[in-house]
């Protein structure tokens, strides 16, 4: 089949950031913590010294076989190849605006500052605890909240003993700030 008459995505497509991860606000520095960046390039390296090259090969290899308009192999490693290159592209840019926060260095310890993990209580009086962390780090599952998360924004600049305002779409939520800790300096 003629390529004018398949839909496939166009490179201007790619260039766009990865439409899985949050978008950093305008004017704003992408914060990030020491662990969050070393993975972060960890992961680039990794498609740039493996998986990129792999795909390469699988591509080549099914080119050689023939037809590629039904050769499996080919269509799904061209578009394996662009999935990585559209990350590695994303990885790239976001590492580029990356400014390194290393909390273990924070003074001011009993105040709510990025890399900060945080006790606090609701109403209801039960006891959550975040980690505010950059936008790529985002992990609910372990308590990661991005610092432009609501919960992260009413905390940031509190100290323990403080009621902030948690804005939530049930409505304003009263909060008090029970403990604050910082990783240990390396």
């Amino acid at each position: 089949m003629n390529k004018a008459f398949v839909k496939e995505s166009s490179d201007a497509d790619d260039d766009d950031l990865d439409a899985t991860q949050p978008e950093i606000p305008a004017g704003a520095k992408n914060y990030i913590t020491p662990a969050g960046h070393k993975r972060l390039r960890d992961e680039l390296l990794n498609l740039i010294d493996a998986e990129r090259p792999e795909v390469v090969r699988l591509v080549s290899w099914a080119a050689s076989n023939g037809d590629r308009s039904e050769n499996g192999d080919y269509i799904y490693g061209k578009r394996r190849l662009r999935e990585i290159d559209r990350r590695i592209r994303f990885l790239t840019k976001r590492l580029d605006l990356a400014e390194v926060v290393d909390s273990s260095r924070q003074e001011n310890t009993d105040q709510v500052f990025f890399g900060a993990t945080v006790d606090y209580a609701g109403d209801d009086g039960e006891v959550r605890t975040v980690t505010i962390v950059g936008v790529d780090e985002v992990d609910l599952d372990l308590g990661h909240v991005s610092w432009i998360s609501p919960v992260a924004r009413a905390l940031l600049k509190a100290k323990i003993g403080d009621q902030v305002t948690l804005i939530t779409p049930a409505g304003p939520e009263p909060i008090d700030v029970i403990d604050v800790h910082y990783p240990a300096p390396h």
